[in-house]
């Protein structure tokens, strides 16, 4: 008998666990986006065309940065310290690939402190939420 069985009861391509951190993880960086044209007086429902070219870049920049980085394996989940280290360098790395995307592919300029605010603010709220959620599965699965 030549063929492989899986024993680990998974047959899907993306488990649970993934997927709640990749929703959560573009829900953040588009409700960051969102509050920010709301600050500078863009209305998302009356452009949603302008919101979504704002939030692309950054949600394309994370996803490849943190897919290319690990951020989306199992085995950094099991500790807070390694979460929060790992989530840190991917969001400044993911962010700056953002900002190169929002100038270059979709030809949106800002004013200089938009990088840092884009950059602290998003490292808040994605580390935040990471280590927020690796904290609590960790301590509901001793």
């Amino acid at each position: 008998m030549d063929t492989a069985v899986r024993t680990d009861g998974r047959s899907r391509l993306v488990d649970r666990e993934t997927l709640i951190l990749g929703v959560g993880d573009v829900g953040l960086l588009a409700g960051l986006v969102l509050v920010g044209q709301r600050s500078h007086g863009v209305n998302p429902l009356e452009q949603p065309i302008a919101s979504l070219e704002a939030i692309a870049p950054f949600v394309i920049g994370w996803l490849v940065v943190a897919v290319l980085a690990g951020l989306y394996a199992h085995t950094v989940v099991s500790s807070v310290t390694r979460v929060a280290r790992l989530t840190t360098v991917t969001w400044i790395a993911a962010a700056n690939v953002g900002l190169l995307l929002r100038q270059s592919v979709f030809g949106d300029t800002a004013a200089w402190p938009f990088p840092l605010v884009m950059t602290g603010f998003g490292l808040l709220l994605i580390v935040g939420w990471r280590v927020g959620y690796t904290a609590v599965l960790y301590r509901t699965s001793q």
